[in-house]
């Protein structure tokens, strides 16, 4: 009968174990899951945030010149954008210089 409650109480430390090895394995998923939803949330926020300030800079020079600005490189030149193109590829196509360029800006 000394047999029975010690294996009861291994069998129960075993279970305890494994549930908590279980539940620790869940914790650090639910954690890398949210670190990687939340740098792709930052990605997306900075991609939006650079295409605002180029469209911000050329409604400017507009507004202060009388025409949008015939390149992304006139922006920079004078108007202080930048923007990094280490992450991001900008593309700033105009038709004329009183229509609204189209801008993108693309994740590299």
């Amino acid at each position: 009968m000394s047999g029975k409650p010690i294996r009861y109480l291994k069998n129960r430390t075993v279970m305890g174990m494994i549930v908590a090895s279980l539940f620790f394995v869940l914790m650090l998923s639910v954690i890398i899951f949210g670190l990687h939803n939340t740098s792709e949330s930052i990605q997306v926020h900075g991609q939006r945030a650079a295409q605002e300030a180029i469209l911000q800079a050329a409604v400017s020079c507009y507004a202060l010149e009388g025409s949008y600005p015939e390149s992304y490189e006139y922006l920079k030149e004078h108007y202080g954008i930048a923007v990094n193109e280490e992450l991001y590829i900008v593309q700033y196509h105009i038709f004329a210089s009183n229509i609204m360029p189209e801008i993108t800006v693309i994740k590299r």
